[in-house]
């Protein structure tokens, strides 16, 4: 016995596919002298990418253990206004986030896991860092962190 299958017709019109979430260019703010300079850079690969901001506001940690620290937080206002009047004028659309270093040891590879956690978590598919750091907030860690991420 001979099966053929047939196939739908094509449609006239092009079907359009899912609208994707913008993904921006991230840039991490470790409340250090080059922060200008990484939201500078990264605003300028977002505006030349047409995509929003990312800022990550690094802060340490929190004072009462379980607390969430929010972008509107002061803490977190302070890190992004001395970077915020230096982004370029023509990039407008920024994405404000914070993320608080673990209480205790933690490892540097943690604090660079748990940035890029949020990073992806973002859709952020690229991240800015300074090349000195706090630890685990370095480049060098982060792209550690990727590598073993996967």
């Amino acid at each position: 016995m001979n099966l053929q299958l047939s196939r739908p017709p094509a449609p006239a019109v092009p079907v359009r596919g899912r609208l994707s979430a913008p993904q921006p260019v991230a840039a991490v703010l470790a409340d250090r002298l080059d922060d200008v300079a990484v939201a500078e850079t990264a605003a300028r690969i977002a505006a030349s990418r047409g995509v929003p901001l990312l800022l990550i506001a690094v802060l340490p940690p929190a004072p009462v253990p379980g607390t969430r620290a929010r972008p509107d937080d002061p803490e977190a206002r302070a890190v992004l206004a001395r970077v915020l009047p230096r982004v370029p004028r023509h990039h407008a659309a920024h994405i404000p986030a914070v993320y608080r270093r673990p209480h205790g040891r933690g490892t540097r590879l943690g604090a660079a896991a748990g940035v890029l956690a949020l990073a992806s978590h973002h859709h952020a598919p690229l991240v800015v860092a300074s090349r000195t750091g706090p630890a685990g907030l370095d480049a060098f860690s982060l792209i550690e962190a990727a590598a073993i991420r996967g």
